[in-house]
């Protein structure tokens, strides 16, 4: 089975939460090379990536540009009009690998969810598209339970430290210098980012 992936992405401005350590121009290049890394694996666990992007950019990549909403309304105007199981998965999980997205699309349940922090949802695998939406934000993971629940749907959750682990916050970033290998990762070294020991806790520092 070949499904397609759904993978939105914000190319302006992105990770502001990441402003501490990366300016604009550098977040943008950060997200676009975690994005890279995500379609790389998606492919690589025989997916079929698309792009659902907030403003029209330059790529080869399939891509579906929905403006003015949020990413709940944007996969929603999508969702009803696919045909065959969906995996939706987020554009900055670069620790993401062929086995944990096969892990998920491989599920016998009707569908299959990874949580986030903090309550969050970082990959949703849904067969049926019709009976299911999303609503992100807040804490998400338990409103797709529920929905999940009142659409008479079962529902495996798979725990994955690699789809776990999104980027957010500067600290994240030490969990993508350890465990990383794609060009997230390159493009953090190239600009002097490196881990350090403060504490006896494992930080980054930017050292240019």
């Amino acid at each position: 089975m070949c499904p397609h992936a759904l993978i939105p992405y914000k190319p302006v401005n992105p990770k502001t939460r990441l402003s501490c350590i990366l300016d604009q121009a550098e977040r943008e290049a950060f997200a676009r090379a975690m994005l890279q890394d995500v379609i790389t694996t998606t492919i690589d666990a025989l997916c079929t990536p698309v792009i659902v992007s907030t403003e029209l950019y330059d790529s080869e990549d399939v891509q579906i540009t929905i403006k003015d909403a949020d990413l709940s309304s944007s996969l929603n105007q999508i969702l009803p009009d696919c045909t065959g199981p969906i995996l939706i998965l987020m554009a900055d999980l670069p620790l993401a690998d062929r086995a944990s997205i096969q892990r998920v699309t491989s599920t016998t349940s009707d569908m299959a969810i990874v949580p986030g922090r903090g309550g969050g949802t970082n990959v949703i695998y849904i067969k049926d598209t019709k009976r299911f939406h999303v609503d992100y934000y807040g804490m998400s993971f338990l409103k797709h339970m529920k929905i999940a629940q009142d659409a008479g749907l079962s529902c495996e959750v798979i725990d994955s430290f690699r789809l776990h682990t999104d980027i957010d916050e500067k600290e994240d970033l030490a969990e993508l210098l350890i465990h990383g290998t794609g060009k997230s990762r390159a493009y953090l070294e190239e600009l002097g980012i490196s881990l350090v020991v403060e504490k006896g806790r494992v930080g980054v520092e930017r050292k240019r």
